[in-house]
Parts: structure tokens; C-alpha cells; sequence
């Protein structure tokens, strides 16, 4: 059984000295901080206790159209898309600035609304948001075209400009992250917005609005409109007047987004969906690190990530001792309340997502896996679950073959490079990939073979700033981070003169 942090009546032990002020629960519209127009609020929940943490603006369509309407105004006719490229890095470098001196406000935000662990939202999510800020921040005067060859008597060159209003749709597993995905790099770009945080963790958007506001955004440049996916979301999607949405979710919303923008105005679409990752590891990978490297992929974040290594293959020659090792880690994984230091784990960020990961669990019972370790919860509030790794699986079992997005590992054995490729690619979704191996030669073939949108050798999570990452198949298309997440904020526009007289083409 994982270790918890508990009292002596088995409650989990409590940390609320580090619960912050809520300061900021409106719409954030042109500028302002204002009610729904409906004057609907709804109840943000604490997943460490189930208890009430705030109540939030309920936005409707009403207040997307008001929102939109600020941002197609603010990009129509205001300054952010005329500003020279520097002078609109250097204001998201103020805005960068500002974030950092509330680390520890906005870090607290993000544990309370969805679990997230307190020291690694402090070290982590919340310093990499300013990092990527500054990192578009150094790109916004680098956006240009280029001049053609022609083959006849034309002159031609291409323009990059601003995409228009995007609707951002951000998941509620990385609050902060994914909103600095997308909002950094449109930004850039030029865009104006409307951003829609998940009904489950609103608060720091919320804030980072506040932020921007006070680093020198222009109004209407950034609205936030909280509220929910089949209202406020489904709203952005069909929305005639927003020429782009970008969307991190599951599949099944990422279908229903790219339907609305269809049926709508046939805006542009970029959707990071859902994952269900391999990890291979080969006979020569070193244990230890491989077996770290395994539990963290799975358990990091509470396995509420799309990238989780959710399958493991490991080749028989080492799988005895590696499922040993790593049955005797996850037993020493602590979970417990998400501000205390000494905890790796705490609870799933809302109760649908933790009743809905306790059913796959019973699931793989059903379907006849060996349960290694874990499936129980942890404690006797909140949404904790323990690390769990089933064995015995086959293919075709749901806790395979569905996202879990939780701290539920299938672990597999294999033969040959052949079997691991095929196992591998033998999914919907091709997110991500690991291969552990010394073997160059090995590794170059596997990474090429798997038909996922990035591939971690000898590591996992190695994300970058300057990495471009999305999906194959059914985990989407457009991709976040590196330039390609800038440029898919850019229109291409071809000019063409004519040129008389010219000694030369």
C-alpha cells in the first residue's frame, strides 16, 4: 500500500495555513473585472477536502459575445496588432516580471483548485509560465515573410500577420501551463482573446488577467470567461466573429469543438486531445533509472497529464526484477495533502475525475489483470487515490486501451523490437512515446517507427520551450510550444507586383 501522510484517525493531515485570500472571482471583459450578465455564479471545489473554496462568475453566451466583442475591437482597431514586435515583447516581459513576484499566491491558486502539488508548482509550473512568456516575448519582432523567386517577370514576398481573435478552451489538469501555451505565443502573434479556464480550476486565469492588465496589456487583448464547456465553451467554438479556437482536452470535446467551428464560420482549429503513452524499455536500460523514470511517468501530476506513460512494455529478460523494483517504489510513494513538502502525490482534481478512475480500476479487476499494487482511495476525504499497477493485461482490455487519466499503470512484457513497435502503435492515440535503451542504432529505429508527436529517449516528460509538442492520429493536430506554436497564430499572405524592365528575375 502507498504511504500517506495521516493522523492517527486516519484523516490526512492538513495544511491550510498556505489557503490564500481569493481575490479575483468575475469575468474578466475589456479591461474589467465584471459579473455574468445573468448574475449566475457556481462553486469551485478544494479536491483535498470536497469543501466550497469560492464561488466564480458563471459566464453564458452573452458574456463570450460581450467578451469577443472587446476582442474584436481591441484587434480591429486598437493598438496590440500595430505595435512594433519589441514593444509587444517588452510588455509580456513585464507581465513575466509580475508573475514571479506572486509565485507563491498563484502556485497556492493552482494547488487548491486542482491538487497540484504546492513545491512543484512553486519550482515549476509557475517560474516556466514566466520562462515561456519571455521566450515568445523574444520572438514577437522576429515574425517576417520572405521574399520569392518568381519564375516570371513578378515580384513576390509573403507577409505574416495575426490570425485574428483566438478562443483558447484550457483543460484543468495544468491551469497555469496551458494557459501560457497558448496565451504567450498569441500574444506574440498579435492576437487578441477570449480564454475559457476549466469550471474546475478558474482562480489563476483569473488572476494572470489581472496580471496582464497590470503589466500593460491593452484592454480587451486578454478576456477571461469562466464558466462551463457546454455553455460558455460551446459558445467559442461556434462563435461567427472568432477566427481561431484552440483546445487541450479529451477527444470526445475535441470532436464536438472542430463540429461547431465548422458548422460555424469554419474558423481555424488546433486540439491537443488525449493520450495513452507507451514506454518501452529494452533489456539493456539501467534499472533503476528506468524504473524512476516508469513511476514517475505514470504517478507525476496524479497521472492527470496526456503524455502519462500510462503503458509500460519492458522486454523479458529484465521484467522480473524490474516489476519487483518497481512494485517496492510505489509502495513508498507518499500521497497526501498537496501543500505538505514531504508528499509526491495528491488527490485528482475534482470527484467526477476521481470516481471515474476508481471504475476503470474495477474495470481492470473485472477483466481479470493482476493488481500489483494501489487501486483504493486514500483517506477518508477529498480525492485521493493510491498508485496502482496492473499486470496480466491484455491488448484489448479497457485500462489499456482507454485514458485513465489518473495514477493507473498497465505493466506488459515483450519479446522483440518488432512485437514492442506494434504493440506500441496499436492504440487511437499517439501523444507520446519513451524508449529506454543504450543502443543508438535500437533507439533511432523504435523513435521512428512509434507514430506519436514527440518520443523521449532515455528520458520522459523533457519538455522545452523550444520543443514543438502535439499528436498523431486521434490525439489531434497543431502543435504547442517551439515556433510551430507561434506560427500557427500567423496567416501567410502572398503579395505580387508586377516588375517591368527588370534585368534580371
Amino acid at each position: 500500500m502507498a504511504e500517506n501522510q495521516s493522523n492517527a484517525n486516519g484523516s490526512l493531515k492538513k495544511y491550510d495555513e498556505h489557503v490564500p485570500e481569493i481575490k479575483f472571482t468575475k469575468l474578466f471583459i475589456n479591461g474589467e473585472f465584471v459579473d455574468s450578465v445573468k448574475g449566475r455564479t457556481f462553486e469551485t471545489i478544494d479536491p483535498r477536502n470536497g469543501q466550497v473554496t469560492a464561488r466564480v462568475a458563471e459566464g453564458d453566451k452573452e458574456d463570450v459575445d460581450l467578451a469577443v466583442e472587446a476582442a474584436r475591437h481591441a484587434f480591429d482597431d486598437g493598438p496590440w496588432p500595430r505595435m512594433p514586435g519589441y514593444q509587444r515583447g517588452r510588455i509580456m516581459s513585464k507581465f513575466a516580471d509580475l508573475i514571479e513576484e506572486n509565485i507563491d499566491e498563484l502556485a497556492a491558486l493552482d494547488t487548491i483548485d486542482a491538487g497540484k502539488l504546492f513545491s512543484i508548482c512553486k519550482v515549476l509550473d509557475i517560474p516556466q509560465a514566466a520562462t515561456l512568456l519571455r521566450y515568445y516575448a523574444g520572438a514577437a519582432d522576429k515574425i517576417h515573410g520572405e521574399v520569392l523567386k518568381m519564375s516570371r517577370e513578378l515580384h513576390g514576398y509573403t507577409l505574416q500577420e495575426p490570425v485574428g481573435v483566438v478562443g483558447h478552451i484550457i483543460p484543468w489538469n495544468f491551469p497555469t501551463t496551458m494557459f501560457f501555451m497558448k496565451v504567450a505565443p498569441a500574444l506574440a502573434a498579435g492576437c487578441t482573446m477570449v480564454v475559457k479556464p476549466a469550471e474546475q480550476t478558474p482562480l489563476s486565469a483569473l488572476f494572470y488577467a489581472h496580471l496582464a492588465k497590470k503589466a500593460g496589456v491593452p484592454d480587451g487583448v486578454i478576456n477571461v470567461v469562466t464558466g462551463f464547456g457546454s455553455t460558455a465553451g460551446a459558445a467559442i467554438s461556434s462563435h461567427m466573429d472568432i477566427d481561431m479556437v484552440s483546445f487541450t482536452g479529451s477527444t470526445e470535446v475535441g470532436r464536438v469543438v472542430m463540429q461547431a467551428a465548422a458548422t460555424s464560420n469554419l474558423k481555424h482549429v488546433s486540439l491537443e486531445l488525449g493520450g495513452k503513452s507507451p514506454l518501452i524499455v529494452f533489456d539493456d536500460a539501467d534499472l533503476e533509472a528506468a524504473t524512476n523514470l516508469a513511476l514517475t511517468g505514470i504517478l507525476f501530476n496524479k497521472g492527470e497529464i496526456c503524455v502519462a506513460g500510462s503503458r509500460v512494455y519492458v522486454q523479458e529478460g529484465i521484467y522480473e526484477e524490474f516489476e519487483k523494483k518497481l512494485v517496492a517504489k510505489a509502495k513508498d510513494w507518499s500521497v497526501g495533502d498537496p501543500f505538505d513538502p514531504n508528499v509526491h502525490q495528491g488527490p485528482q482534481a475534482d470527484k467526477k475525475q476521481f470516481e471515474k478512475i476508481l471504475s476503470y480500476i474495477k474495470h481492470g479487476k473485472r477483466e481479470g489483470a493482476t493488481l500489483l499494487t494501489g487501486g483504493e482511495r486514500v483517506g477518508t476525504e477529498g480525492y485521493y487515490i493510491q498508485p496502482t499497477i496492473f499486470t496480466d493485461v491484455k491488448e484489448d482490455n479497457v485500462i489499456v486501451k482507454d485514458e485513465i487519466f489518473g495514477p493507473v499503470m498497465s505493466l506488459m512484457k515483450f519479446k522483440t523490437v518488432e512485437e514492442a513497435i506494434k504493440r506500441a502503435n496499436d492504440t487511437r492515440y499517439g501523444l507520446a512515446a519513451g524508449i529506454l535503451t543504450k543502443n543508438i542504432d535500437l533507439a533511432n529505429t523504435v523513435s521512428r517507427s512509434v507514430r506519436a508527436g514527440v518520443i523521449w529517449i532515455n528520458c520522459y516528460f523533457a519538455f522545452d520551450n523550444d520543443c514543438p509538442y502535439g499528436g498523431y492520429k486521434m490525439s489531434g493536430f497543431g502543435r504547442d510550444l517551439g515556433l510551430d506554436g507561434l506560427h500557427k497564430y500567423l496567416h501567410v499572405k502572398s503579395v505580387v507586383t508586377p516588375i517591368y524592365n527588370s534585368p534580371w528575375l
